[in-house]
């Protein structure tokens, strides 16, 4: 079922959440007992990660670097086909420009509509470690209005070999990624809203929210959408704080704002265990009131710490 439907039809505020696929060489069923946990709580969907390729340094046996490509997370297609078909909820793969050209995205793009996975979140992706600008690969894309373009192509049946006879019509839904606080690349949040539209012109369904910590940047940046002439569902975003150390890698990584009450009371904790019930509490807090104002649902980024999000859930829901 088809994302856009599923808020369409949805009676009450949907629960999503979002999973990272694990390292290469990693175990599959800590990530699907993670789905366990949470399917208790009926997610109308869930979202799996998609990840470029690194560049990593390996010292060689005559000291010298070597540079090589990897890609450390592997998987995403795969494990939306695993969790979509074992536990009969629908997947939103993530797709992104990042490390792949125009024909490697449309044959995963083919791959996920052979295996009946019809919801698709396109985003442009990071730049790769180390590297401060994003840049293409050759015939790729620079912006994800592009990849929503190529996907909204596909589900009119063009495909770039116009020579195909009788190509079938895809049925993607497609959701894009919103910046309540602006793209960290985006000379200010006007701009950054432009260029938004422009990807829900382009074909997008509906906008998921990147992180944030204070709701009143969510209802600013709604309204600011809907002046803008975005009708979509923007669905906010939220993860409950695990570790002291989210107040300095959640801000450089994400580019959001904490308010000064969230770090006064993580500053005074001391132990690991008051630190998660305090990303707890906030969270919910935040959980409430957005469900007290109407929104679509709210999606969680898990990042493994699933005990967390079900706290809150059980709370709110």
């Amino acid at each position: 079922m088809q994302v856009i439907d599923i808020l369409n039809q949805a009676k009450r505020p949907l629960f999503t959440f979002e999973l990272v696929p694990p390292l290469k060489g990693g175990d599959v069923q800590t990530l699907l007992e993670t789905v366990r946990q949470l399917s208790r709580f009926e997610p109308a969907y869930i979202n799996v990660t998609n990840h470029q390729q690194e560049v990593v340094y390996i010292e060689r046996p005559d000291g010298l670097l070597e540079r090589r490509t990897v890609r450390k997370r592997p998987g995403t297609i795969a494990l939306s086909a695993l969790i979509q078909y074992t536990f009969n909820i629908p997947v939103v793969a993530h797709l992104i420009c990042g490390g792949m050209d125009q024909d490697e995205l449309e044959d995963a793009l083919v791959e996920l509509n052979f295996l009946g996975i019809e919801n698709v979140l396109a985003l442009r992706g990071d730049p790769p470690n180390g590297e401060k600008r994003f840049v293409p690969v050759k015939g790729g894309y620079e912006h994800s209005s592009e990849l929503v373009s190529q996907i909204s192509d596909l589900n009119r049946g063009k495909y770039l070999d116009q020579d195909l006879q009788n190509a079938q019509k895809t049925h993607f839904c497609t959701g894009v990624a919103g910046y309540p606080e602006k793209h960290a690349e985006a000379p200010n949040l006007e701009r950054d809203i432009e260029m938004l539209k422009y990807k829900v012109d382009c074909g997008a369904d509906y906008i998921v929210t990147q992180m944030f910590f204070d709701n009143a940047v969510y209802y600013r940046f709604v309204d600011a959408c809907r002046k803008a002439g975005i009708t979509v569902p923007i669905i906010p975003g939220l993860k409950p704080i695990g570790s002291k150390r989210d107040l300095a890698t959640i801000p450089q990584t994400f580019h959001v704002d904490f308010p000064s009450e969230l770090v006064e009371l993580l500053s005074k904790a001391t132990k690991l265990s008051e630190i998660r019930e305090i990303g707890v509490h906030w969270c919910t807090l935040q959980t409430k009131d957005l469900l007290a104002h109407g929104v679509p649902g709210v999606h969680f980024y898990t990042l493994g710490k699933a005990e967390s999000v079900a706290s809150v859930v059980r709370s709110c829901y």
